[in-house]
């Protein structure tokens, strides 16, 4: 099993970012996906998390209403549709996925992660 994450890079405040993750191995359409992020010296920071069994997603209050998860279960790949972004967004984000299903936000929940792509929102 094999999640690889794309889509970083540097981009300025206001601007919009899409991330993807791309799973190899296992069936993405069984599975309930999750995005983190984290900064340096600090712990991953739950962004979003969607199960399966009805498509619910979830969002941390940093992230609603800028951002979404939409999932392509042909394609095997998940993303992170972030909008209006701002420079407290700057981190390394990783998507994970997790076998139960679950749309949940402790990463202790979650069987695989991606390698993690970075966000720098700057001027």
């Amino acid at each position: 099993v094999q999640l690889q994450a794309s889509g970083g890079g540097l981009v300025q405040p206001g601007e919009s970012l899409t991330l993807s993750c791309v799973g190899s191995g296992f069936t993405l359409e069984r599975y309930g996906i999750g995005w983190f992020r984290q900064v340096p010296g600090k712990e991953r920071e739950w962004v979003s998390c969607m199960g399966t069994r009805d498509g619910t997603t979830y969002y941390a209050d940093s992230a609603k209403g800028r951002f979404t998860i939409p999932r392509d279960n042909a394609k095997n790949t998940m993303y992170l549709q972030m909008n209006s972004l701002k420079p407290e967004d700057t981190a390394n984000y990783y998507c994970a996925v997790n076998s139960l299903g679950l749309g949940v936000w402790d990463p202790r929940e979650f069987d695989y992660w991606g390698q993690g792509t970075q966000v720098t929102v700057s001027s």
